[in-house]
């Protein structure tokens, strides 16, 4: 089992950052996939960035290529997302998962998910 709690979320303006942390309780957590998802009002939960536990490889959607970087600490089972450049459009409640196995771009394919973060991009 592992348990999953964002922090971070808020109000910022365009072109400002914020950075999203998820601290993960339960076993084996460094060898789950971490992921970030996002779902704003009106739409279905799109994936946002992931990164593997093995070879610490990440991906990003091509929305947020260049401005969002996933990162991990295992000794203190944290994950980030570090968002600059905000937009309005980035404006979403924000979704940490793990999975075990499986697609890192796909909701499915994730066994554990945080209860979520605001973040609100004002123009």
């Amino acid at each position: 089992q592992v348990q999953l709690v964002e922090s971070g979320g808020g109000l910022v303006q365009a072109g400002g950052s914020l950075r999203l942390s998820c601290a993960a309780s339960g076993s084996f957590f460094s060898r789950y996939g971490m992921g970030w998802f996002r779902q704003a009002p009106g739409k279905e939960r799109e994936f946002v960035a992931a990164i593997n536990w093995s070879d610490g490889n990440t991906y990003y959607a091509n929305s947020v290529k260049g401005r969002f970087t996933i990162s991990r600490e295992n000794a203190k089972n944290t994950v980030y997302l570090q968002m600059n450049s905000l937009k309005p459009e980035d404006t979403a409640v924000y979704y940490c998962a793990a999975r075990w196995k499986g697609s890192y771009s796909t909701s499915v394919a994730y066994d554990y998910w945080g209860q979520g973060t605001q973040v609100t991009v004002s123009s």
